[in-house]
Formats: C-alpha cells, structure tokens, sequence
C-alpha cells in the first residue's frame, strides 16, 4: 500500500496557475490585482466598487458538528465543495477565513483544507500570508499605544486608568500575557495599571475590517471603539484619541481581499478571521460580497460547530450585511459521531454502530437548529478510510428519519471527482427557492433576552444566569444605544454547554455569563461564559515542536 502524502506534501506538488489567470476566470482585470508573488494578489478597492450593480450568486454554508479530537473536516469539506460545484458545471468561488499562526503553532498546524481539497499555496496562508493579521495587530496596537500616552502627557480627557478596556494582542498563544501590569519602572515609563493581552483574532479591530463595507464604513467603526471610562462613567472613544485615522491607514491594504486558488486552480478569497468561540467566527463581509458578484455560487464556511459558527454567522454576518444564504452544508464524521457516542479516540477505528447511531443526536440537533434560521440543510460525511458500510448506512438512515439526506464525501482522497453527489444536491438546495432566512432573535429584544434566547433554543439551556454588575452593565449599553446590537457568545467549542466535556446532546444546563464586553465599532455585545480565554495558551506538546525546515530549506510538519 503506497504511503499517504501529507497536506503540504500534496499542496507543494499542484500545479498552480498565474493569479493573473485566476482572476481572468472571474473577468477581473489584470490591473485590478495586486500580486504578492505569482500566486495571490489583493482586489483593488475601486474594481470592488464597480461590482455595486450586479446581480448576487447564492450564498451556501458550511458548517459543522461540535469538534473533537477525531476531526471534522470543515474547511476541507468547503474548500471540496467548491472545486465539485465547478466540476459539475457551475460558477462558483469559496470564501475562507485565513489562518491564525497562534493555533497553526499550537493545536491544528495549520488551516488550508487538507488532502486533495486545499488553497494554496498553503505555506503562505498558514504563516505571513499577505500581511493581514500584522496590520490587524500594528492597528489594534497603536491605539493601546495611543491610551497610555495620553495618560501620560497629561490624560486630558480624564481617563480613569481603573476603566480602559482596551487591551492589547499578539497573533499567538501565550498564557503568561492574559494578565499583565503595565509601565512599571518609574515617572518615565508611565501611570502602571492592570492589562493584558488577547489574541490577534478576538482583537475588535479583526471583527471591524470583517463586517465594514469599504474603507469609509471602516474608518467609522474604528473611531466608534470604546476604549476606557471617564471618572463620570462616560465613554471615550478612539476618535477621542484621534486615533482612528492613523489606524485606517495600517488597515488600507489588509481591507481589500486575498484572492488564491484550490489545488483544482478554481478561485478562493481567503480574508480575514475572528475566532468562532471568542469573536463571530466568519470571513470578511468585504470578500463575501464581491465573491457574490463574481460566481454563481459562493461557499463558505462559518467556525466551529454550527452552535458557534453558524449562530453567528445568521445572526450577526447576515444580519449586518444583508446576506440571505440559500443553503448549509454540516459536516460530520463517523470518528467524530462514535466520540460523542462515547468511544475513546484509540478505539474509533473499530466498528461500533450503536454509539455511533447515540452519537448522532448531536447531528440532529445541530440539523433541527440551523433550520430554525429558514435555511435548508445537507449533511456531508466526510469520509475515512475506517468508515464501514453499515456505519455508513446508519448515519443516512438516521439523517433521512430527520428528514434531510447525508451524502458520503471522498474529497480528500479524491478531490472535486469525490464530492460530486453533494455538489448536485447543494445546487438544488440552492435553486428550490425554499430557503428564508431570518435570525433567531429580533433587533429589538433586550441584550439579556437575546444571550438567553441563543441559549435556550440554541445550546439546549435550561438557565441562564449572570451576576449583577453583568446585568446593570447590560442595562447601561441598552440607556447608551447600543440596545439593539446583536450578542456574540463566547463559549466552548467542544459542547453545546459551556462545559467542553460534555459531549452529545446536554439539556437543562446553565448559561453563566461571568463577563461582558462592548464591541460598539464591530456592532456587536460579547458574552463571555465558561473558561473561555481570549488569549488562547499552547497544548503541553504544539504542534510548533514538529514545525521545520528540512534540508532544502521546505517547510515540514504544517498539515
């Protein structure tokens, strides 16, 4: 039996075409790209304009059951889909968020698709790329930078140093930055006072150039960043500091989106990406859009499971944008389902139908739940060599009693050729006209009744609870007007809970949100509940530790 190649293994070895030639596919204008390198180039912002008129593709998302260890296989499954959707004859482009380097050197390794359903070049895409997530940190930054030295020279706006809530981020996992105190060492170096550090990904900065419209809009929303509290309890703002068109500038690039290619050489943006369990989990509305005007049909995919990634994608993505998607794919794998049955990971290689057909209710409820938002769902199993065929049989049957229909998927080994029968059946997903979408929870609802409602018919609770100063601080954003912002709940991805070791289907549990935080720029309340971290910390062994250059100075150990 011939030796399975790795990702970056079967990523090195495509045949890639000039980005200019990708473009041209979409009838983009060679002096409407910006080329980093010979394959991938940045959309000019005056060609994005132009495509006002035009009429919209339809919108398909992928999503997916609550991960585990086993895997799911999401974006390989979007990455799949959208080289099957040109395979059958159809126009159609993908839009992926781009990889953070914090989980790409800590858990995943990377985040480009995998097997024979990737973007490439995918060396690229999982480390520097074209500069993204730099400029989001250099953005995000100089205005921390900004805060203190006002305090410094004088705090004119009476900032009280006991109120900033603007914090300060690296694009990596550490720990030891959650909770720092700063500008100690004397007069010269500052006022010391308590701060820290989040990820790049969950940085404010990231979910505004993922939800602005253009440049203007972005300008906007970064002037309306609450950044501290006076000692009256009044707001300051980024525009207080003038420092919102500094930060746009950083940004002017990183705003416009990052076209590459499949292994198939079918078109890809690849832009943006907030964190699914911390921040709202999707790609930039920016590309999105454009991608609309430029294919029949777009897929792509939101983070996480569907309680995370496909929440937030309807209720806050669309919501914003005007987006109507037409169709959801969700993703599952046999592996997967057996764990939330209650098989250990040694043990999923061995047939076991009965915790396979228990672990399937997590399937359903993710099926009943992304219905609730009007959207028709298919279910593809992406598939592994272990899978048997009665466990195949089993997982259709009980999609089918469902009343939705689970397609068996051989992208990775197979590419487009293996994803065809799913392709066909998102386009008549796609074409039915079924689909009518609406969020869950209207505008209007008070902030604590929407974190219940994405609780209740979402996660499965029973209660949801939150100490006094979390609701008075709610109160208070609703007095301000920001009341009819949407929430963005940060919580584990392991569980419908927001206890990670509860797998399968918990009902009746408690929501407690133990903080909340204003995103007045994005347009967004977070709740933050459980454990969740925004600084992220490394797994005892990450994947950095397998991370190298071999001889020829090529990237190993990235998959």
């Amino acid at each position: 039996m011939a030796a399975v190649k790795s990702d970056i293994e079967i990523a090195r070895a495509a045949t890639k075409k000039p980005i200019a030639e990708i473009g041209a596919r979409l009838n983009i204008p060679s002096d409407a790209l910006l080329p980093y390198g010979h394959d991938k180039a940045k959309i000019g912002a005056d060609f994005l304009k132009s495509l006002g008129d035009r009429p919209d593709g339809k919108l398909i998302l992928v999503t997916a059951i609550n991960p585990t260890p086993a895997g799911e296989g999401k974006t390989t499954t979007t990455v799949g889909l959208g080289d099957g959707l040109n395979r059958i004859g159809k126009k159609a482009m993908i839009c992926v968020r781009e990889p953070s380097l914090g989980p790409c050197f800590g858990v995943k390794g990377g985040a480009a698709g995998g097997g024979y359903a990737q973007v490439v070049p995918m060396e690229d895409i999982n480390l520097h790329f074209t500069g993204d997530f730099h400029a989001i940190t250099s953005a995000h930054n100089l205005l921390s930078a900004m805060i203190d030295n006002h305090i410094y020279w004088g705090n004119e706006l009476d900032i009280d140093t006991r109120r900033v809530s603007w914090r300060r981020v690296m694009d990596m996992n550490d720990r030891a930055l959650r909770e720092i105190v700063n500008s100690l060492g004397g007069v010269k170096n500052g006022f010391p006072r308590e701060g820290g550090f989040d990820i790049t990904v969950a940085s404010e900065v990231m979910a505004i150039l993922c939800l602005a419209e253009d440049l203007a809009d972005l300008e906007r929303r970064l002037g309306d960043i609450v950044v501290a509290y006076r000692f009256d309890r009044s707001p300051v703002f980024a525009r207080d500091l003038k420092a919102d068109k500094a930060m746009a500038v950083l940004l002017k690039d990183a705003m416009q989106p990052n076209l590459v290619q499949t292994l198939e050489n079918n078109p890809a943006f690849v832009h943006g990406g907030p964190f699914a369990n911390i921040a709202h989990g999707c790609n930039s509305v920016i590309a999105t859009k454009a991608a609309l005007k430029l294919a029949d049909f777009v897929v792509t995919e939101a983070g996480f499971g569907a309680d995370l990634g496909a929440e937030k994608f309807f209720d806050i993505k669309c919501r914003k944008a005007g987006l109507k998607p037409a169709a959801a794919v969700i993703v599952a794998t046999i592996r997967a389902l057996k764990m939330n049955g209650g098989v250990k990971k040694e043990d999923l290689g061995a047939e076991d139908v009965a915790a396979l057909t228990r672990g399937c209710a997590n399937l359903g409820r993710h099926i009943a739940n992304v219905r609730k938002f009007g959207v028709p769902v298919v279910v593809a199993i992406n598939h592994f060599i272990s899978d048997t065929d009665a466990e195949v049989a089993a997982i259709k049957d009980y999609v089918s009693h469902s009343g939705a229909e689970a397609i068996l998927c051989r992208h990775w080994a197979e590419g487009s050729a293996g994803i065809e029968e799913l392709s066909r059946k998102v386009v008549e997903l796609a074409d039915s006209g079924v689909a009518d979408f609406k969020p869950i929870y209207g505008d209007d609802l008070p902030l604590m009744d929407k974190i219940e409602a994405v609780a209740t018919k979402i996660y499965h609770a029973g209660e949801v609870t939150a100490e006094k100063a979390v609701r008075e601080q709610l109160k208070a954003w609703e007095d301000a007007g920001y009341g009819n912002l949407p929430v963005c709940i940060a919580k584990t991805q392991y569980s419908f809970s927001t206890d990670p070791n509860l797998r399968g289907v918990p009902e009746g549990h408690v929501v407690h949100v133990r903080e909340v935080r204003l995103s007045a720029g994005a347009g967004f309340i977070v709740a933050i509940t459980g454990e969740i971290m925004t600084m992220p910390g490394l797994p005892k062994a990450p994947a950095a530790e397998r991370i190298f250059l071999n001889d020829d100075g090529l990237i190993e150990g990235l998959f």
